[in-house]
């Protein structure tokens, strides 16, 4: 096989695909040129890493890897990966310090062992808590604390502080956080819902709507559907969705899928599975395959996953697998479905553990992850070049 290198000169706009010169008589072949087209098509297929590597190449470098565009081609490639090699874990360690940790997805999935490295966040303080809110196009938001949020790309390592989310509500409020992307308004959203107990235990909220493009907090409608269960909004097709017990959840064995479009900031009901008949202990809200899904646990046999193709359209729910309870069944209240790969399998956070379960041959298998703690939470992440500032190619 012929060999190729990547030539790449400070006085040109893009490299140069070199072959071995060929010697013909006394002359050598002459290197060819590369289309921009093909340059552009190449670097959108790299690592994060090398393209800010690259981008010290040339101007033209620079102005393309920044370029809003290029932006939106890596990261759809990026995302679009069926083997997660541009995919992370995140993990917040809890004790005994709030820390957090991360891995390649990939490398937990497919080899032997990997290992959990801390990773430095703004705004780290020994004092206070850390809690990831959710991660959207390599973008994750981060609550330092209940009124502090910081949008951040670890894979370029910038971030920015929001401004604080003042809420005049005493005794001191449950609050509950959400965070996506309204792709109508090519705007990033941090929802904040502030809520407490009144009279006869009603659940009165405050909500609030960050906006990256007018880098501004504003008030919106009151949340509907009671008070919401679930700490972090899970976002799907361009809406946060909540569990939500009407009014007094203690005395409620009712609830509700809540969403609330980012485009329209209007709140909706989802139609929920046709569970079926048995006994359910605890129902878990997810995304799985960038639908919302809901993870239904049976008592003391198993746990069934339902997707969501259509919304509206309570047909649409599909019981995708059920997978037997291989250890208590408690630790099935906190357990959720991270990824499916290309073969079926299933990786599930279990607990402090994992396992990939493959619903064909009901088998399993437990990916070895080291120098992790036990974990409070864990979130998926793609690295990507989108900066957490409302222009982009900035």
């Amino acid at each position: 096989m012929e060999k190729f290198q990547l030539e790449i000169s400070r006085n040109s706009s893009y490299p140069t695909i070199l072959q071995q010169p060929k010697e013909i008589g006394n002359f050598s072949q002459k290197p060819p040129h590369l289309p921009s087209e093909i340059v552009t098509e190449i670097l959108s297929r790299l690592p994060v890493k090398s393209l800010l590597k690259f981008k010290c190449v040339s101007k033209a470098w620079l102005s393309l890897i920044s370029c809003p565009e290029f932006i939106k081609t890596h990261l759809k490639i990026a995302s679009n990966d069926p083997n997660f090699s541009r995919h992370r874990i995140m993990f917040t360690i809890s004790e005994p310090r709030f820390n957090l940790k991360t891995c390649s997805l990939r490398s937990f999935l497919y080899e032997p062992s990997t290992d959990a490295v801390k990773i430095g966040y703004p705004g780290r303080n020994p004092r206070t808590f850390v809690r990831v809110v959710g991660s959207c196009n390599g973008l994750i938001c981060i609550a330092i604390t209940e009124n502090n949020f910081i949008l951040w790309n670890p894979s370029v390592r910038k971030y920015k502080k929001l401004p604080n989310v003042n809420v005049a509500i005493k005794p001191r409020p449950c609050v509950q956080y959400g965070f996506g992307f309204d792709e109508a308004n090519e705007d990033y959203k941090v929802v904040g819902i502030f809520g407490r107990y009144e009279n006869l235990g009603r659940y009165k909220t405050v909500v609030k709507v960050y906006s990256l493009k007018n880098n501004s907090w504003r008030r919106i409608e009151d949340f509907k559907g009671g008070a919401p269960r679930d700490d972090m909004g899970k976002f799907a097709n361009g809406k946060l969705h909540w569990f939500a017990s009407p009014w007094v959840v203690h005395t409620s064995s009712r609830w509700d899928i809540v969403s609330l479009d980012l485009g329209s900031e209007i709140y909706g009901t989802v139609e929920q599975p046709n569970y079926g008949e048995g006994d359910f202990f605890a129902v878990i809200l997810g995304v799985l395959g960038g639908c919302i899904c809901v993870l239904c646990n049976y008592q003391l046999t198993r746990a069934d996953v339902w997707v969501l193709k259509d919304y509206g359209v309570q047909e649409s729910w599909t019981k995708v697998f059920s997978i037997p309870y291989i250890d208590e069944p408690e630790k099935y209240v906190s357990s959720r479905p991270l990824c499916i790969l290309l073969n079926g399998e299933v990786l599930w956070a279990l607990g402090s553990s994992f396992v990939v379960y493959n619903p064909k041959e009901n088998s399993f298998r437990f990916p070895n992850i080291s120098k992790l703690n036990d974990f409070l939470e864990v979130n998926t992440y793609i690295e990507s070049l989108v900066l957490p500032a409302a222009d982009s190619g900035r």
